[in-house]
């Protein structure tokens, strides 16, 4: 009685090797992380060139001659850069005014506004008093209400008080806001209560305990709630027209809209004026984009 060769038993759930050598297996997962790199690198170029071809077209327009720019077919790189447009811009109306006005008032907002939506979020994450979740409710409910809504109630109430052409009209009436509120509460609701409980035990009251500890963890995002504030109120022109009509109070987008109007064929000059209203919001991105990073990546959304 012969002895047949047995094929060697497989174990079950044991997948045999395909016989595909390693190498070749190396080969074919570089392949496929090349061509995921090379999807990505596209993408991000279809939009660089989707985001910032408006702003290069722009800035080229703003150093183009009257001529160049009406010039068809129209050009990219300008013949000769005529930075003179700039100096004309400001030379034909008070522009730097305008811009005064503009940091002023969103500065002073974006500040005032994280002061006090720090302390409501903080009272509404870590205090335990009667009616705390009706009134997070209620103060997240006016997100749903739009601002052309209350628009001519709260001009009444800024007429009734005499801040029409005031700065008190342009600061007072946008400091509070529900955004703030909400996402500063979801940030202090995954602090560690431990830091806080600590210190506490060692004596600290509520308020040192807010300014000493809360404050200095909540920087990434009060970096981060900063810059919206101040890019929504730089951008701001609805509320500054209907509550100011003194041209020295005239904020950056009023002072726009007054330009474009007046010189509505000189279009190297309202790209020049564009181009000098956008450097202060490009420079505030630019120095704190790693903290705006830092803030979306740490706010949490624990209810």
């Amino acid at each position: 009685m012969t002895n047949r060769a047995s094929a060697p038993a497989t174990q079950p759930g044991v997948v045999p090797a395909r016989g595909v050598p390693p190498a070749r297996r190396r080969r074919r997962r570089s392949a496929g992380q090349l061509g995921q790199r090379v999807v990505l690198y596209v993408l991000a170029l279809m939009a660089f060139v989707f985001f910032a071809g408006p702003l290069l077209w722009m800035l080229s327009s703003a150093l183009k001659s009257q001529a160049e720019v009406l010039a068809s077919p129209p050009t990219l790189i300008p013949e000769t850069l005529h930075w003179s447009n700039f100096a004309e811009v400001f030379r034909q109306i008070p522009f730097g005014r305008y811009m005064v006005n503009s940091a002023f008032v969103a500065t002073t907002v974006t500040v005032l506004s994280l002061v006090f939506h720090s302390m409501a979020a903080y009272s509404l994450a870590r205090l335990d008093f009667p009616g705390r979740n009706v009134i997070f409710v209620s103060i997240l409910a006016t997100l749903m209400i739009p601002f052309t809504v209350i628009l001519i109630p709260l001009f009444i109430v800024v007429d009734q008080l005499g801040w029409v052409d005031t700065y008190w009209a342009l600061i007072i009436p946008m400091i509070p806001h529900a955004f703030g509120i909400f996402l500063l509460r979801q940030f202090y609701l995954g602090l560690p209560r431990e830091l806080e409980e600590a210190a506490i035990v060692d004596g600290a009251s509520l308020i040192r305990v807010y300014t000493r500890i809360v404050l200095p963890l909540s920087r990434p995002i009060l970096a981060a709630l900063g810059i919206f504030f101040f890019l929504a109120n730089w951008n701001r022109f609805l509320w500054p027209l209907i509550v100011t009509h003194d041209r020295d109070l005239y904020v950056v987008q009023l002072g726009m809209q007054q330009f474009s109007g007046e010189r509505g064929t000189r279009f190297e000059l309202i790209m020049a004026a564009s181009t000098v209203a956008i450097l202060p919001t490009l420079i505030l991105f630019f120095v704190l984009q790693r903290r705006l990073i830092e803030g979306i990546k740490l706010t949490g959304l624990k209810g």
